[in-house]
């Protein structure tokens, strides 16, 4: 999700904030104001997506729906950058892309595993 975010980010291109996406705008500011590491922020909302549709639709962890939910939410993300890069005429990453894929899933699989096949998540 922030592969156009880490190109911009550089001091010597901050200054061209008009020129991206108001996603890409986004994303630079919760990085910049929350003193978040770039990857960190694909870990915060594939939990807050993986978690927030277990407490909102009553799904169980252990369901493969709030997993595919983050993933949805992912793909959508990554294709928004590539067409962002596409639109902007900044480079296409796809190895970034992947291993932005890869941070946001990483957390929801071991909570989707743990809740199937340990106690940690009965009462």
């Amino acid at each position: 999700m922030l592969t156009d975010c880490r190109r911009i980010a550089e001091p010597s291109e901050a200054r061209h904030t008009l020129r991206m996406s108001p996603l890409q705008q986004t994303k630079l500011f919760l990085v910049e104001h929350l003193d978040l590491a770039k990857d960190a922020l694909h870990i915060y909302v594939a939990l807050t997506v993986f978690l927030g549709t277990c407490l909102l639709l009553r799904w169980k962890a252990a369901q493969w729906k709030p997993w595919l939910a983050v993933l949805v939410v992912a793909v959508i993300g990554e294709a928004w950058d590539l067409r962002d890069s596409l639109t902007y005429h900044t480079r296409i990453d796809l190895w970034g892309n992947g291993k932005d894929l890869w941070n946001t899933m990483l957390a929801p699989t071991i909570l989707m595993l743990a809740a199937r096949h340990t106690r940690v998540f009965q009462r």
